[in-house]
């Protein structure tokens, strides 16, 4: 039986991250949004509170905290900005929990301990400028010499490329399953930002997530050790697609919590603002704009809530945590739209925050799983074309063993 029901725990993770980014980075976040500023003291604070490690075993370095709470954590940090629900998407949904499931006792010791600890920190390179949503379209090649692939390659799109320790990169490792378009010729690498021939920059001018940093990885004959190598030759696809199903939750329960601050600022302007001699909470239009904010909120938040139920108890959750996705980034892009209308004019200025979260939603209905992807997995599923084996997710569940 499902429990929705937040137990102490949760209630304890969602006051600190509430009370963090409502200290750290609420007061600060329009002017690092105007200069596209990425303040690095921010990971440092994360790490040092835990978060970075949030749902990762103690033997591991982490808080031992459960999936759920990952979730609130996520939810807390978008109220605030999407650049911070980034960094956890990032660095803990696509990466550390990708070396939690499918990592080497060594890798996870060498690479997972620091990254739980917030000493490291570590991003996730899958899109290339030619390969989206068509991930098997990437063109990166990784080339066995000895004890060691060469790497070559360029990533795009990558957050926290500027500021990344550790990539956990995808290539093909055989080229003729490249020419076929067999997914089964792709690789996963662990490649360090210390490596000769790896090089980054930034992107910018983006519409939204304007604190956060993305940028491009540059793979240059890049020496990889074979013990780098995360799981089998050809297993890459495999484990991205994994990947991705941790990534799309945070993304789910950040979205949730981004409707969140789109209705919270809606009703106390509303309240606030007079039109015709009462305020505008009174007009019905306006009404039925905070409402199908209030649906959209508890609809997300049921929907992520499950997937990370399935998450605790180990089950396979990509159906569920896709469904989410899709439907709380959508629901979170109709929530800024109607919120901006609802504020007017003050809208369109940074004077208020609902400009920044119109800007934010976009790139969540795009990024890991474009909304027309996850449409069609749904159907999919529905129409019998796609199906998930019963099995048990590679993730462990929780509580976490010793």
């Amino acid at each position: 039986m499902i429990d929705f029901e937040l137990n102490e725990e949760h209630l304890m993770v969602q006051r600190m991250i509430r009370d963090f980014a409502a200290k750290e980075v609420a007061p600060y976040i329009r002017e690092w949004d105007r200069a596209q500023h990425f303040e690095r003291s921010v990971l440092d604070k994360m790490g040092e509170l835990g978060i970075l490690g949030l749902c990762v075993p103690e033997k591991y370095g982490g808080a031992g905290m459960d999936y759920i709470s990952l979730g609130l954590a996520c939810e807390e940090l978008e109220y605030v900005d999407s650049f911070l629900r980034v960094i956890l998407s990032v660095h803990l949904g696509l990466n550390s929990l990708t070396l939690l499931a499918w990592g080497t006792e060594e890798q996870r010791q060498k690479y997972l301990v620091p990254q739980a600890k917030g000493e490291k920190i570590a991003a996730f390179g899958l899109t290339e400028p030619n390969a989206g949503s068509d991930a098997v379209a990437i063109q990166a090649t990784a080339v066995r010499d000895g004890d060691e692939y060469v790497l070559n390659g360029e990533k795009t799109w990558i957050s926290l490329a500027d500021v990344a320790d550790n990539f956990l990169v995808f290539a093909w490792t055989d080229r003729e399953k490249q020419r076929r378009r067999d997914h089964s010729g792709i690789s996963a690498f662990i490649v360090e930002r210390a490596f000769p021939g790896v090089e980054t920059r930034s992107l910018h001018g983006k519409l939204g997530i304007r604190a956060g940093n993305t940028g491009i990885i540059s793979l240059s004959d890049v020496r990889v050790p074979a013990s780098n190598r995360v799981g089998e030759e050809g297993e890459g696809f495999k484990i991205a697609m994994f990947s991705l199903d941790q990534g799309r939750y945070t993304v789910a329960a950040g979205a949730t919590g981004l409707i969140k601050a789109c209705l919270d600022a809606s009703v106390r302007y509303a309240q606030e603002r007079k039109t015709f001699g009462r305020p505008i909470a009174e007009h019905q239009l306006v009404k039925e704009m905070i409402a199908q904010m209030v649906s959209d909120y508890e609809a997300s938040r049921l929907l992520w809530l499950r997937a990370g139920w399935m998450k605790n108890k180990g089950l396979r959750n990509t159906r569920e945590t896709a469904l989410a996705k899709w439907f709380a980034t959508v629901a979170s892009e109709r929530a800024a739209s109607d919120a901006l209308q609802i504020h007017g004019a003050y809208g369109y200025s940074d004077e208020y925050p609902v400009e920044r979260f119109y800007r934010n939603c976009k790139g969540a209905v795009i990024y890991e799983g474009s909304r027309e992807i996850q449409k069609l997995m749904q159907a999919d599923y529905a129409l019998g074309f796609r199906q998930d084996k019963p099995v048990r997710c590679p993730l462990p569940a929780w509580p976490f063993e010793d």
